[in-house]
């Protein structure tokens, strides 16, 4: 018997490329550090795209972020698209641009191990898919964080020292510009600090004043978006009127870094007549006065704020700021109590096109335990439950004729009356 035998090739797989990212970072937004991160990407760019048995993956970059923190967007993207499976490879520089924070950094390379996902530090040479990377990390990056705080004490006490010596620190401040520790006028920006002031003392108050910059393209010092805490700042800086006073605040610690006012924990240093003013003495008190005037009489101290049933509770669908509690037409016969996005009360419906809803309507149809409220459309609430369900519920206005009380009756009789004796 004659067999017959055929031989079937082995099928064989191209090797799947490795994707690769990389990660960049500078800590100052100067104009050369920005430079540098530019040419990093470049960098990185190429040199993936070079390598035959890598697919890019792309590059991330923050600017003007502190390594310590781990608040970085382009950081997180990264690590969410590791998450998500489309990369293999992280690319780096070294340890303190991937993050000085020892904790941060082990978590991070950890969790990414634990999918497959690895790191490669080009200084100090090191991979983490390694057998020895992990402990090589945690020796490197103790020391990195050592010399973050190292650092960090040494800019402390520069600043300090330049505080003693009356001279101020780097800021961005309208107005003025920072030249050699002395503030030198910007005249352009000087006649917009003194028409805030001259507003003020006007009568017109923050919000309205602020409005005012924003219909008149006029930017904020950083190219930010006004808002009236920051016309608040503006008017109870002392710089204005000449003066000084240093150290108003510091930095927690190296890790964290979070801004603190100075209530007594380090000196401060008041240096009267430091450089040229925008405002005069007496029209900067004058201000001082008037803010603690409207302050007295607008937000009288209270033991404890007042909260109600659904404060904090109810989420704007359009803009994502709270509902707060309003008093409409107060002291007339047509006052009710309604429910206002913030921003629309604030800025009007060209900033936020939402509705307000009565408060007798919401406590009829949010009767049960919810964790929240939005409002994504007209007539329109959804309950989120504590369990993280949601119901819809739907509601109308009161007719006219409904929504009257008898003082309204009556005022709008009144009203008619007055009208045909006139006539």
């Amino acid at each position: 018997m004659n067999r017959k035998i055929t031989k079937i090739e082995a099928i064989r797989e191209l090797p799947t490329k490795q994707r690769v990212a990389a990660y960049a970072r500078v800590s100052c937004a100067k104009d050369e550090m920005l430079h540098s991160l530019a040419a990093q990407v470049s960098h990185y760019s190429g040199h993936i795209q070079y390598q035959s048995d890598w697919e890019y993956a792309g590059v991330y970059a923050d600017e003007a972020r502190t390594g310590t923190k781990d608040n970085r967007p382009e950081f997180q993207r990264l690590i969410t698209d590791c998450r998500h499976g489309k990369i293999d490879l992280v690319l780096t520089k070294s340890i303190s641009r991937f993050a000085r924070n020892t904790v941060i950094l082990l978590e991070t390379i950890r969790e990414l191990k634990d999918i497959g996902v690895g790191v490669y530090f080009e200084e100090q040479n090191i991979n983490t898919l390694s057998a020895e990377g992990e402990l090589m990390l945690t020796i490197l990056a103790s020391y990195a964080q050592e010399e973050s705080r190292s650092a960090s004490e040494n800019i402390k006490w520069r600043i300090r020292n330049d505080f003693k010596k009356g001279k101020a620190s780097s800021t961005a401040i309208m107005g003025y510009v920072l030249v050699n520790g002395t503030f030198i006028i910007i005249p352009q920006e000087a006649e917009i600090v003194k028409m805030i002031f001259d507003d003020f003392l006007s009568g017109m108050g923050k919000l309205a004043i602020m409005k005012k910059l924003i219909s008149m393209d006029i930017p904020t010092k950083c190219g930010g978006d006004w808002n009236e805490k920051t016309i608040d700042k503006m008017l109870r800086n002392e710089k204005y009127m000449g003066d000084m006073l240093l150290q108003k605040s510091f930095r927690s610690d190296h890790i964290n870094k979070k801004k603190i006012i100075n209530r007594g924990e380090l000196p401060m240093y008041h240096i009267v007549d430091s450089h040229e003013p925008i405002i005069d003495r007496k029209t900067f008190q004058l201000v001082q006065a008037e803010l603690e005037k409207r302050a007295a009489l607008h937000h009288p101290t209270r033991e404890t704020p007042e909260t109600y049933p659904f404060t904090g509770k109810i989420v704007c669908g359009h803009c994502g700021k709270n509902y707060r509690r309003k008093i409409a037409n107060a002291g007339t016969p047509y006052e009710r109590i309604v429910w206002i996005c913030n921003t629309f009360n604030r800025l009007g419906r060209v900033a936020c096109p939402s509705q307000q809803i009565p408060e007798d309507i919401l406590l009829k149809i949010a009767d049960m335990d919810f964790k929240q409220i939005r409002v994504p459309e007209p007539n329109t609430i959804i309950l989120v439950m504590p369990d993280g369900s949601e119901i819809e519920r739907l509601w109308q206005h009161k007719s006219r004729r409904e929504s009257w009380t008898d003082e309204m009756k009556a005022a709008a009789r009144e009203k008619a009356k007055g009208g045909r004796i006139n006539g």
